[in-house]
């Protein structure tokens, strides 16, 4: 069984993260597979709305660690930045439905979806500082725009996590249910948006969007290039050593 489905019906795309026993952690295959769909849904005319999913436990636990370590990101052909890519520059609409853990990108891709729906047991968070690196997939942007700068940088620079229900003041999302409902509610209006005509979804986002995408592809290749360089560095060594260790980092050095 694939560690990404890909599933298309009546002009939704369905990608749904399938690897539980590893908390659905994205690998560098992983990537691939879902910048593959992406791009193949952002051209198939047949393909209306693209939407994420996990199950009602987990969304996503970020980057799987060890896959990581042993395939960490060169340049901006790498997996990770051509998903980045992907779904920052999807021209349709992009949906999201987030039940329990949403760690790293499982939370920065939301910045990028048009509408997300979260179970009451979701919790996001964004612990990049604490592994000695920096926020992602353009989060140092967007972030403080949707949420306000000080609840921006309580969630970048202590990287606890929050509530779904904390999530829905700051407007990261856009109702929240019980978990047994999250997906299919995300289905039930990712079926809505695709009866509507294709060239006025695709329109109107470009316009809400207009003038923002150029700014947002600039941050995450300077993120990039930032987070390239302090994979390297004594801190990001001590944090992933650590959790390898399964032990408490200690940054009193670094």
């Amino acid at each position: 069984m694939s560690d990404i489905l890909v599933h298309t019906e009546a002009g939704v795309c369905t990608l749904t993260f399938n690897r539980p026993e590893r908390k659905n952690s994205i690998t560098a295959a992983m990537y691939a597979t879902l910048a593959d769909a992406l791009e193949a849904a952002a051209a198939d005319p047949a393909v209306r709305v693209a939407v994420f999913q996990g199950s009602e436990t987990v969304f996503s636990a970020g980057n799987d660690i060890g896959d990581f370590l042993n395939n960490k990101p060169s340049g901006e052909e790498a997996p990770v930045f051509r998903f980045m890519r992907a779904q920052a520059m999807f021209p349709k609409p992009l949906l999201a439905a987030v039940c329990g853990p949403a760690v790293g990108i499982g939370t920065t891709l939301l910045f990028h979806c048009d509408l997300v729906y979260a179970g009451d047991n979701a919790a996001f968070s964004m612990p990049f500082v604490n592994l000695g690196l920096c926020a992602e997939n353009g989060s140092s942007l967007l972030a403080p725009r949707l949420f306000g700068y000080q609840r921006a940088a309580e969630a970048l620079l202590l990287g606890e996590p929050f509530m779904a229900e904390a999530a829905l003041e700051v407007g990261l999302v856009n109702r929240v249910v019980p978990p047994s409902e999250a997906n299919a509610l995300a289905q039930a209006q990712a079926r809505k948006l695709a009866a509507k005509p294709l060239s006025a979804l695709i329109e109107t986002k470009r316009l809400m969007k207009q003038g923002a995408q150029g700014e947002v592809m600039a941050r995450i290749r300077e993120e990039g290039e930032s987070f390239r360089r302090m994979l390297a560095e004594p801190a990001a060594r001590e944090a992933f050593t650590a959790f390898m260790e399964k032990r408490k980092p200690d940054f009193s050095k670094v």
